[in-house]
C-alpha cells in the first residue's frame, strides 16, 4: 500500500511517497482505510521541527493526525467499532511512526478511532479530529461552564472567538452556537468575516477597529463569560478589557508570540481563569468525552464544512501530500484534504 513518510525534519521536500506492507491490528488496534486525511498546522510543525535535518524518533514517520475512512480489521478487546463502519480519526499519529493518516491504509490505537454518523460525510470526518475536538475543550473548561457540551448548555453565555476564520475558529463558532452562546468573533477583514458569518457567528467584527472593546462592550455589557484565543500576546489586553468576572480564557495557538505579559492586580481583580489547551497531552479521557459529543453535533447537523459554511475546502492528491503541506504552511484559510482511496 502506497504512504507518505519523512525520515528528518525539514520543509515539505522531505515527504516521500513509498510502498509499505499492509499490517495486521494487534490486542486494542485497528485497521483503517483511509478515505480522506485532513492537514493540520500539527502536522507541518511536527514535520518541520526546530531546524531542519534533525533526527526523529522513528526511523520513518508517516505523518496526519486526522483522517476518515473505512474498518477494514481489527484486534482483540476492540468493541466499538467493527468491520465495515465508517469511522474518523483523531491523533492518529501522536507517538507512533507509522499510524498517520497520510497512507492508504492505518492501524492505529482503536480509542483514537470514532463512528462516523450515517448523515456525516468522509470530508466532515477528516475535519473533526485537531479542529472541533479543540474546539470543544476550550469550551468546556470555564469555572462557571458547562462541563459538556448540548444545545442548551450555553444558553446563557456569551462566547468570544478571537479567529473565527480558522479551522479551530469554525468549529468553535458551530459548536458554541449549537449549544446556544450568544457568539462573538474576531476576524482581520471582510473575506474572513464572510466566513465567519457563515459559520454561524451572531456578531463579527474587525479586531483592528480602535473602538473594538466598545463594541464587544455593546454586545456583552458584563463581560463575555468564554474567551476561545488563537493569539494570547497580541489579545491580552483586549481580552482583559472584555472579559466578565470570573470568566475564562481558554488559550489553543500562540499566533503572534509565545511571550504573554499579564496585570496580575487587574486579573486579580476578575478571578479571570487561563486555561491552555494542548490535545497531545489532555488525555485520552478527554479526547473520547469530545469525540462522542461532537458525533451528536455532527448527526444533528451543526458542524458543516464548505464554502457556504464558512470554511472553504482545497483538495489534494496523496502524491500532492508536500502541496498539500505547503498550502497549510502558507497560512492559507480553509480546510485541506488528501484524497487517499476511493470511498
Amino acid at each position: 500500500m502506497r504512504a507518505i513518510v519523512y525520515r528528518e525534519t525539514g520543509d515539505p521536500s522531505v515527504l516521500q511517497l513509498v510502498e509499505r506492507p499492509t499490517l495486521e491490528p494487534g490486542t486494542g488496534e485497528v485497521r483503517v482505510r483511509i478515505v480522506v486525511s485532513g492537514v493540520n498546522p500539527t502536522d507541518w510543525k511536527s514535520r518541520r521541527g526546530a531546524a531542519s535535518g534533525q533526527a526523529l524518533p522513528f526511523d520513518e514517520v508517516v505523518p496526519g493526525q486526522d483522517g476518515a475512512g473505512i474498518v477494514e480489521a481489527v484486534g482483540d478487546d476492540v468493541q466499538h467499532v467493527s468491520v465495515g463502519d465508517r469511522v474518523w480519526l483523531a491523533l492518529a499519529a501522536y507517538q507512533r511512526s507509522n499510524s498517520g493518516s497520510s497512507q492508504e491504509q492505518a492501524v492505529l490505537p482503536a480509542e483514537r478511532v470514532f463512528a462516523l454518523p450515517a448523515s456525516a460525510s468522509f470530508d466532515q470526518g477528516a475535519t473533526m479530529g485537531v479542529p472541533a475536538i479543540t474546539a470543544y475543550r476550550a469550551l468546556t473548561v470555564a469555572e462557571d461552564g458547562p462541563d459538556e457540551l448540548h444545545p442548551t448548555a450555553l444558553s446563557d453565555k456569551v462566547v468570544l472567538v478571537a479567529g473565527g476564520a480558522g479551522a479551530v475558529g469554525h468549529a468553535a463558532i458551530q459548536l458554541a452556537r449549537w449549544a446556544g452562546a450568544t457568539v462573538i468573533t474576531t476576524v482581520s477583514g471582510p473575506t474572513k468575516a464572510a466566513l465567519a458569518v457563515a459559520a454561524g457567528a451572531h456578531h463579527v467584527l474587525t479586531y483592528t477597529d480602535a473602538d473594538i472593546v466598545e463594541q464587544i462592550r455593546a454586545i456583552a455589557p458584563e463581560g463575555v463569560d468564554q474567551i476561545v484565543e488563537v493569539a494570547p500576546a497580541q489579545n491580552a489586553e483586549l481580552d482583559l478589557a472584555v472579559i466578565r468576572n470570573r470568566g475564562s480564557i481558554s488559550v489553543y495557538a500562540n499566533n503572534g508570540g509565545d511571550e504573554v505579559t499579564l496585570n496580575v492586580r487587574r486579573h486579580f481583580a476578575l478571578n479571570v481563569r487561563y486555561q491552555f489547551v494542548l490535545l497531545y497531552t489532555v488525555g485520552i479521557d478527554a479526547i473520547r468525552a469530545a469525540g462522542d459529543t461532537i458525533n451528536i453535533a455532527l448527526a444533528d447537523g451543526a458542524l458543516g464544512i464548505g464554502e457556504e459554511t464558512g470554511l472553504p475546502l482545497h483538495r489534494f492528491s496523496l502524491e500532492q501530500t508536500a502541496d498539500a503541506h505547503a498550502l497549510v504552511e502558507s497560512g492559507a484559510v480553509g480546510k485541506v484534504l488528501i484524497d487517499v482511496t476511493v470511498a
